[in-house]
């Protein structure tokens, strides 16, 4: 009988003990009441991971932790001082922009370009360790993958086009690819700017050299070979001119100045995705496919065309007054970060200037600057520089497109990096609804 009291007594106090932390649970309305949300509402917090629920007794209903729910009111309520939207709240300490400078982890981003290569420039950014003697080499696996799906578009594909299938192509020939620890993205950070690079169809010379290649195997180019810098690599894919050490640094100094640019479109885009948790290759693409719109990455084919027509017509006003006639703002000038003049440009224009291949472009764009100074203050933007660099070397007028898009690859990587090391899914903001109010009835087809 003694034993027999313990056990049951045992029993009864685990009963008890159940019981009573069932009753401090709260119930689905009550929990909705506290955080001051719709029970729909409740239920979506569950299924982004922000609220966990159980089955009340008897299996009837949901029952929620208080201190959960508490912490998420809590959370809820600093969200709200700080702006609300989710993409107010992105923490990031990789760029600063401010007084007309900006600095790459606490660190002068020109001095650093100016410096350094564009690929110690981008391990900066992923690592903040500085690491001069760094090398990027793209897969044999990968390389021919991405030349074979970029040969395969049509003649007349983008270079942003062309990018897009080469990161695809190379994902797929990645097996670790889902792999979101630090030393695995920095891995495939480290193959996929030269596979993107490399990909693309070279011109002049170089193309001739690649169709050579191409008969001798799937490679179409030749290997890789990580020796060589990304800005020598890229050069024979932007123009057939042939390149000296001057002009190949001042392509360097480009990449290395638009690695990265605080949350800009397409970086933000870059940012949902790794929120998501997309693996790199995924989240470069969609900062691709951002910087593919006309507002984004296309503006420094704008200012080439414009430059090109100002070395044509011999009159920068002429053009300007067209552009202003036609309701266009003149490409290339002002930027609404910098009050004053973009540091990009200056240092960018500052390394042009001994060029002489780049003296008339570079005349052009001083013509362009002085004569819209007339009506209004606006300074050169890194757009301008890139038109003035295409035009300059005979490149095409998407030329600063691929320059633009092969540097803030580094910069996509980093912000990854960073998201990886947040909460999953929480730049998910909601929509206000502005549709009719449900319900509607079914509407008739249309004949």
């Amino acid at each position: 009988m003694l034993i027999e009291s313990i056990c049951m007594g045992g029993v009864y106090g685990v009963l008890m003990t159940d019981h009573a932390a069932e009753a401090e649970r709260l119930t689905t309305r009550e929990a909705a009441e506290r955080l001051g949300v719709k029970p729909a509402t409740l239920y979506a917090y569950v299924s982004r991971g922000l609220l966990t629920s159980r089955r009340g007794p008897g299996g009837r209903g949901s029952t929620f932790d208080p201190q959960e729910v508490d912490a998420l009111v809590r959370r809820n309520r600093r969200e709200a001082a700080s702006g609300g939207e989710p993409t107010q709240r992105i923490r990031t300490g990789l760029t600063l922009i401010d007084a007309d400078r900006y600095w790459f982890r606490g660190v002068d981003a020109v001095e650093l370009a100016r410096r350094y290569p564009y690929e110690t420039v981008a391990e900066w950014l992923w690592t903040g360790t500085l690491r001069p003697s760094v090398r990027f080499t793209a897969p044999p696996d990968a390389l021919a993958a991405a030349r074979r799906a970029v040969a395969a578009l049509p003649a007349n594909s983008g270079s942003t086009d062309r990018l897009r299938v080469a990161a695809i192509a190379a994902a797929v020939t990645d097996p670790v690819r889902f792999d979101l620890g630090r030393d695995a993205v920095l891995g495939s950070a480290r193959m996929l700017i030269p596979t993107l690079v490399e990909a693309l169809p070279p011109t002049g010379a170089a193309a001739r050299a690649g169709t050579a290649a191409e008969a001798a195997g799937p490679e179409t180019g030749g290997p890789s070979d990580g020796a060589v810098p990304i800005a020598r690599r890229l050069w024979p894919r932007l123009t057939a001119a042939e390149p000296g050490p001057a002009a190949v640094r001042v392509l360097d100094l480009a990449l290395a100045l638009l690695a990265d640019h605080d949350l800009a479109a397409s970086t933000l885009a870059v940012r949902v995705a790794a929120s998501a948790r997309a693996h790199p290759y995924a989240v470069v693409s969609a900062g691709l496919g951002a910087l593919d719109g006309p507002l984004h990455g296309a503006a420094s084919g704008l200012t080439h065309r414009m430059l090109t027509e100002v070395l044509e017509r011999g009159s920068a006003a002429a053009v300007v007054a067209d552009h202003l006639r036609a309701g266009r703002r003149v490409p290339g000038l002002g930027h609404r970060l910098y009050p004053g003049r973009d540091p990009r440009a200056e240092a960018l224009l500052a390394a042009l200037e001994p060029l002489p291949e780049a003296r008339a472009a570079l005349e052009a764009a001083r013509e362009v600057e002085a004569v819209t100074a007339r009506q209004m203050a606006l300074n050169a933007n890194v757009d301008l520089a890139l038109g003035v660099l295409s035009v300059s070397f005979g490149m095409p007028a998407e030329a600063g497109e691929t320059v633009f898009a092969v540097a803030r690859t580094a910069g996509w990587i980093a912000h990854a990096l960073e998201e990886y090391e947040e909460r999953p899914l929480r730049l998910r903001p909601s929509g206000q609804y502005t549709g009719p109010r449900p319900p509607r009835p079914l509407p008739e087809p249309e004949h």
